[in-house]
């Protein structure tokens, strides 16, 4: 029956966040903090399906002006959960196809977000140097899954490059954003999912003299030392939780 009421829930709130997003783009396109007013109301879904979210931010990634944010990819309900870190002035990169989903997609381009054509790679690239432009003409930030895709328990999977050729052609710095594995982990039918861990790392300036490839692979081993500490401490502390029942 908690099942039915989150998901019922969650289904209303998406409707009328659309509706309401929708509105305030309508009065406001393309405005550098409507994904941020957005991603905030998506962030505070979190509690509805369980989970405290536990959030920890490196000194030297606050108030760092324009930047290009990477974070881990896992599943679905990572819709109500990184959204609460996302900062102002912050845009994010999707695929083309979330357009032609009614509303959301829609949505998603009023709000200023970036939309990129990962079948055509002389397209992608295009969107990748003028999302570089972007952010040093408006000083906005860009927020990417550098994976691609959600891991679905797979672990962090391997970078692709483009958020990285990004940054080094905005020359503005990487900045981690590191969640704890969530796979199998929340249940719609409990009540207490526990508490998700999401580190802000410090943010990494790149070495024009490497490449986007290497600089991926540099932050890719970062992260995934990053995530495993944060599952330790998951289990940890569902080990004394246990111990205390």
């Amino acid at each position: 029956m908690l099942a039915v009421l989150r998901i019922v829930a969650m289904a209303l709130f998406i409707i009328f966040s659309c509706i309401l997003g929708l509105l305030l783009c309508i009065v406001r396109p393309f405005h550098p903090n409507n994904v941020h007013t957005i991603a905030s109301w998506f962030g505070k879904m979190s509690k509805v399906i369980g989970v405290k979210l536990t959030v920890s931010r490196h000194p030297d990634s606050v108030d760092i002006g324009p930047a290009v944010y990477v974070a881990n990819h896992q599943n679905n309900y990572d819709l109500f959960t990184l959204p609460a870190v996302v900062p102002e002035k912050t845009v994010s990169m999707g695929k083309k196809s979330l357009k032609w989903i009614p509303f959301f997609g829609q949505l998603y381009w009023l709000s200023g977000n970036i939309l990129i054509n990962r079948s055509n790679r002389s397209k992608a690239v295009g969107t990748l140097g003028k999302s570089a432009a972007k952010i040093k003409s408006k000083g906005l930030s860009l927020w990417m899954f550098p994976e691609g895709t959600r891991s679905y328990g797979r672990g962090l999977l391997p970078f692709k490059t483009g958020a990285f050729h990004t940054a080094l052609n905005a020359q503005v710095p990487v900045v981690p954003v590191c969640m704890n594995s969530t796979h199998n982990s929340i249940k719609l039918n409990r009540w207490d999912n526990g508490t998700i861990y999401i580190d802000i790392l410090a943010p990494v300036y790149l070495d024009e003299q490497i490449s986007a490839r290497e600089h991926a692979q540099a932050i890719h081993a970062l992260m995934a030392q990053r995530i495993a500490l944060l599952d330790e401490k998951v289990r940890e502390k569902n080990g004394k939780l246990a111990r205390n029942k």
